[in-house]
């Protein structure tokens, strides 16, 4: 019996390919909604800034009034000592959580609670932001940053302003030394090889010489270890429109 496929041992979830979460510093999460949530606001203000190995985005470290201390993330062009409230009477600042509903439409907002008292789960990648649309009695309309449109509910918390970090991917790695650090940080799989250039028996487009041999379309029920490649794919290759355009536009020529 040969030996396991490297997806399959991956998928065992073994130390080997676990993310390291006893580094990480901090589980992302807004205050307990409780009535001073629902109706009244509590003053934070901003002590430091925490480089946490679990995200791309700086969070900060805010101590409320009452005394609770928690990491948030950290909106762009905030700084050290400034106030950030919570509440749905929250002042309307920079990284402020507020109710989707107290919000004004067109504003810039991050890190947002899909079921009210989730703790925030959408746009909390570094740079991104939603827009807040519109607003229809007690539902509330935001604009994704894939341009998707998404209805939630008016009780659903947001931060205020543009996740921090942004522009981070834009400057040049220049060595595989520095990407090995940045994938090392979080266990990600790194180096990644095409599976053409593998053994057979590592990986089941291995074996040959510079091609597969075969279709890469592979079936939504396949086994671990064959399903690589296009997964239930509606097609492969390029599509036959723009072909019989590039032979139209070869003959005109």
């Amino acid at each position: 019996m040969g030996k396991l496929l490297r997806q399959q041992r991956r998928g065992k979830g073994s130390v080997a390919y676990r993310a390291p979460s006893h580094r990480y510093k901090a589980d992302l999460a807004f205050r307990k909604l409780d009535e001073i949530e629902r109706n009244g606001a509590v003053r934070g203000e901003v002590l430091s800034f925490v480089d946490d190995p679990a995200r791309g985005a700086i969070l900060m470290d805010v101590l409320f009034e009452d005394g609770q201390k928690l990491h948030l993330l950290a909106p762009e062009g905030i700084a050290v000592g400034q106030e950030v409230w919570s509440g749905a009477q929250a002042k309307l600042s920079l990284g402020s959580c507020l109710p989707l509903s107290k919000i004004p439409e067109g504003s810039m907002i991050y890190n947002i609670e899909m079921v009210p008292g989730d703790g925030g789960k959408l746009v909390r990648a570094p740079g991104s932001y939603a827009t807040l649309v519109s607003k229809e009695k007690d539902l509330v309309f935001v604009k994704l940053p894939s341009r998707q449109t998404l209805t939630l509910s008016g009780a659903c918390r947001a931060q205020i302003g543009v996740v921090c970090g942004g522009g981070r991917l834009e400057k040049p790695l220049l060595k595989a030394g520095a990407n090995f650090y940045k994938k090392h940080a979080q266990n990600r799989r790194w180096p990644v090889n095409r599976g053409v250039h593998m053994s057979a028996y590592n990986h089941p487009f291995g074996g040959k010489q510079h091609h597969k041999g075969r279709g890469s379309m592979t079936s939504r029920n396949a086994p671990p270890g064959r399903k690589v490649g296009h997964i239930a794919a509606r097609s492969v290759g390029r599509k036959k429109a723009k072909v019989e355009e590039q032979k139209m536009n070869e003959t005109t020529l």
